[in-house]
């Protein structure tokens, strides 16, 4: 059991912590009143990401001190939306959020991962017809052998997990975003996950 704060209440944060809750652990929820991420973080020994790529480097530079020796598990995408509100582009091309949430929280053990798929997946992996791929994308291995066992309790199968090595591998998951909207547009909303053919 740990203590997880998930910053962001939407569908994706919503989502993961009552799952995580689901499966034992301690969550905390914070919403966008002044203080609530400052103050999950800073009780929670794992700190989920999923407020809105766009602004999140921002949001959580502002939580440097709360983050110190915490892992950051980065679920988010950076991305300019189109005028259909899907994502259009990328906002660090060539790098990634999750790169520069590293560079900005050196004491921050940051894991990539989860952000490849749409977010019913995130929580349900096995209700797809083929087995989906999650990557972990980050610096420390003890991090991301945490993040691999929260994953676990979310309902990924070990074999499903695969760890793609540092953090800069994070720019090769996030560029996946970019046949989200494709997908949408194709084949509708339906839950899908990028996943390796093997």
């Amino acid at each position: 059991m740990s203590t997880i704060a998930v910053l962001g209440n939407g569908r994706v944060g919503g989502n993961l912590a009552t799952a995580l809750t689901q499966a034992g652990h301690e969550v905390t929820v914070a919403d966008r009143a002044p203080g609530a991420a400052a103050d999950a973080a800073r009780t929670a020994r794992i700190v989920i990401n999923a407020t809105p790529g766009a602004g999140s480097l921002d949001r959580l530079v502002a939580l440097r001190e709360e983050l110190r020796d915490k892992i950051l598990v980065d679920v988010s995408n950076a991305t300019v939306d189109g005028p259909d509100g899907l994502p259009a582009e990328l906002i660090y091309p060539g790098s990634s959020l999750a790169e520069q949430l590293q560079e900005a929280l050196p004491e921050t053990r940051v894991v990539k991962t989860l952000n490849t798929m749409l977010f019913p997946v995130m929580t349900a992996p096995a209700t797809l017809t083929q087995a989906p791929d999650a990557f972990l994308s980050g610096e420390d291995p003890q991090a991301k052998q945490t993040v691999r066992e929260l994953l676990v309790d979310l309902g990924w199968r070990k074999e499903w997990i695969t760890d793609l090595g540092g953090i800069q591998t994070a720019r090769a998951t996030e560029a996946a975003i970019l046949f989200v909207p494709h997908v949408i547009r194709s084949s509708g909303f339906a839950p899908f996950a990028i996943s390796i053919a093997r």
